[in-house]
């Protein structure tokens, strides 16, 4: 509709150009103006609800399989009061679980919004009172507190957006998991002062919506975790193969290279004619070097704090996914079989 109106207003220019009344060629240039606006603003808008059909249809899909395996296993069966129709209520010890997780996370999010965006608020409030009492008497210092607020809108409009994405990013449901990990790598990098390495091999696919959200979450947690230590060299790896999906969270530190140990070949050889006080300080020396080699390597090592690792190995125990600690507490392994996949595009 507004594709058709924006052509049949550039038509009626088009044939005005010329000889066309200069007051009617400005009003239709201004609707043809505020047309292709809507219709640029439609065309947003009609992306941003195809992506959302499409996450739909992963919910959708992933519901589905959840019903079939809860009819396959027979494992659920809730009952149904006869009287109201109802499921009958979850048992007490698991509605309290459920209850005290809600309870937490209500929690969490009340404080990151108290001690961020709700203080921001506050402090732009508060500047907008400062720049309207200056008005009237300076205007001249007026024009410099409205950057200032300006500026401070910006900062908590970008503090909001970065809580939202940690709270639930819904470029996941969007695009998937290789671009979230990406702006999550960035995004923890930047605040953090360091450069993450992301890196994706193979061709990508959608997973389950679930898989997607845990495996995010896993990955995410990592990153945190090993930011938190202050590493000089942060890796995320995502390895896409027909047979398994892989990824890779590694951290490091610079320090010292360790002096190389000397080749065997090179020390004076032993014999009736080496000194003794010579063979000893010959072994201290060697005992040294293995000494610096081992505290360079201990050094290097930049483990993923052990609260992280608890919390990410009960979310991949009920996804039943494969993590491991390696390189010391180093590198974090995270690996999910084709089979456990169910891999879905997306596209409905």
């Amino acid at each position: 509709m507004a594709r058709s109106k924006r052509a049949q207003t550039a038509d009626r220019i088009k044939a005005m150009a010329g000889h066309g009344d200069a007051a009617e060629l400005g009003e239709l240039n201004s609707q043809l103006l505020g047309v292709t606006r809507r219709a640029a603003l439609m065309e947003a808008q009609v992306e941003v609800l195809e992506g959302k059909r499409k996450a739909l249809i992963r919910f959708r899909d992933s519901l589905a399989r959840h019903a079939e395996s809860v009819r396959t296993t027979g494992q659920f069966s809730p009952s149904v009061d006869p009287a109201t129709g109802e499921a009958a209520q979850l048992p007490a010890a698991v509605s309290r679980i459920v209850l005290t997780a809600q309870e937490d996370l209500r929690r969490e999010i009340a404080r990151a919004m108290h001690d961020g965006p709700a203080q921001s608020l506050t402090n732009i409030v508060l500047q907008a009172q400062i720049v309207e009492r200056l008005m009237a008497g300076d205007p001249d210092r007026a024009r410099n507190e409205v950057k200032l607020l300006i500026g401070m809108v910006q900062q908590t409009l970008e503090a909001t957006k970065s809580f939202i994405f940690d709270v639930r990013p819904m470029v996941l449901d969007d695009l998937g998991l290789v671009p979230t990990l990406r702006r999550a790598a960035r995004d923890r990098g930047r605040r953090a002062g360091i450069a993450v390495e992301f890196e994706s091999l193979g061709a990508d696919r959608r997973l389950p919506a679930e898989l997607e959200s845990g495996l995010f979450r896993i990955l995410d947690e990592a990153l945190a975790g090993y930011l938190a230590l202050a590493p000089d060299r942060l890796a995320l790896r995502l390895d896409w193969s027909a047979d398994e999906f892989e990824a890779r969270v590694s951290a490091q530190r610079a320090v010292e290279a360790a002096p190389a140990p000397t080749a065997p070949e090179s020390e004076p050889k032993r014999g009736k004619d080496l000194p003794p006080a010579l063979a000893a300080m010959m072994d201290d020396r060697r005992d040294d070097r293995r000494v610096a080699a081992e505290a360079a390597r201990a050094a290097a090592i930049v483990a993923l704090p052990a609260p992280a690792w608890r919390d990410i190995q009960q979310r991949a125990l009920t996804m039943g996914v494969t993590v491991e600690l390696l390189d010391d507490g180093g590198t974090l392994h995270l690996a999910v079989p084709a089979g456990e996949r169910g891999e879905t595009d997306g596209a409905g």
